[in-house]
């Protein structure tokens, strides 16, 4: 009998508070990163009500504005209507950013120190990270993270269009995925909670988004007439973004990541250069995962590889393809250690980490996206991965 069960996976919209913090913490990363590519950046965001408080850990050769960026940041997302207490023009902005620690920085830096055993960069922090990849989308990503990202992004398309007046930035999305024998047939649920402006009445909303976003942006064989569709089902979503909730840089990693379906370290992403392990072995991780795929090897592959801060190699390296494997596992890690480096300074060199790119990572996953900036997607290893194994 296949085995049938409900998988489910959400996103949220530019202006979720989370993803302010996120899209505001990786402008200053990219602001750095654009003047002095060996920026050390961890930057932290906190924004409620009118306020915004940028702090962490930053040494750069950049002599930055840290209030415009935050300014243009907010004004890109979309914050600037006269009825929202939380306005690019009108937010307080404190910064408490401080330099890098130096004995952190002893551990990263590619140079000897006393007490540190080997010269050669190392690991920012110790920590997890994994990376994952399956055949379920074009994108090889699970399916519910990626039909949840497709109703996020076409919510931001429609409303930076100017389509209708009354959508506002807050926004979120959910889809549950039917599986038989692990593979997606259907689609039993589809949550939108949109922000919008006051006077607009629910069937409105309801019915835009389910012709315009729901129906144009899910596959219809995937559709049927006992999909349940729950659209702003609260009734009201006027206050939103940091005025109606706290926002903080660094909570929506399965947001960021695989939605619930691959694993996460733990670590977060946004704000940090590539020095960070938590943001550049993850990426890692799924470019090696996306090849083993795209190269035949198996239809599902997670990867997990582990660090000690201030040392340069991974403390272990894990490959699991849950039985999907065309050849033996044992053979395909051998593969991997073979065409691949996981020491940290190879990786930022294998995917070219030290530019300003991250502020397109930010919104509706840091994976599955179309970019050749974004180069832990690109499936350029796949054949070597195969010539490793003859």
């Amino acid at each position: 009998m296949a085995r049938r069960f409900i998988f489910s996976s959400e996103s949220v919209g530019e202006g979720h508070p989370d993803k302010v913090c996120d899209t505001i913490s990786d402008a200053v990363l990219d602001a750095c990163l654009a003047v002095d590519p060996k920026s050390r950046v961890a930057c932290e965001t906190y924004a409620k009500s009118n306020i915004v408080i940028v702090g962490g850990e930053i040494t750069t050769k950049a002599d930055l504005d840290y209030t415009k960026i935050v300014r243009n940041a907010v004004r890109e997302i979309g914050y600037t209507n006269d009825d929202d207490v939380f306005h690019a023009d009108k937010i307080f902005v404190n910064n408490i950013i401080t330099a890098q620690s130096p004995d952190i920085a002893q551990g990263v830096d590619e140079a000897a120190a006393e007490g540190k055993a080997t010269a050669e960069q190392g690991a920012g922090d110790q920590g997890l990270m994994f990376g994952y990849a399956c055949n379920e989308t074009p994108e090889l990503m699970p399916a519910p993270i990626m039909f949840a990202h497709r109703l996020g992004r076409a919510l931001t398309r429609i409303r930076k269009a100017g389509k209708v007046g009354w959508l506002r930035p807050d926004a979120k999305s959910q889809v549950s995925v039917i599986y038989e024998d692990n593979k997606p047939v259907g689609i039993s649920n589809v949550v939108i909670s949109t922000q919008h402006a006051e006077g607009v009445d629910n069937d409105t909303i309801r019915d835009f988004l389910m012709e315009n976003v729901i129906l144009a942006e899910l596959p219809a064989a995937m559709l049927n007439d006992k999909t349940e569709f729950l659209i702003n089902p609260t009734g009201r979503f006027v206050i939103g973004g940091p005025q109606g909730d706290t926002g903080l840089t660094g909570r929506k990693i399965i947001v960021d990541t695989y939605g619930g379906w691959g694993r996460h370290g733990g670590g977060a992403f946004s704000g940090k250069d590539p020095s960070k392990v938590d943001r550049s072995a993850a990426y890692m991780g799924r470019w090696v995962a996306k090849n083993v795929v795209a190269a035949g090897l198996a239809t599902h592959c997670e990867v997990q590889f582990a660090y000690a801060i201030g040392w340069p190699d991974p403390v272990s390296v894990h490959v699991d393809t849950f039985e999907t494997n065309t050849v033996d596992e044992e053979k395909i890690q051998d593969a991997i250690k073979e065409v691949f480096s996981f020491k940290p300074r190879r990786i930022i060199e294998q995917l070219n980490l030290l530019r300003p790119i991250y502020s397109k990572t930010t919104n509706y996953g840091h994976f599955g996206k179309d970019d050749p900036e974004i180069t832990w997607e690109k499936t350029d290893k796949a054949e070597e991965l195969k010539a490793a194994l003859k």
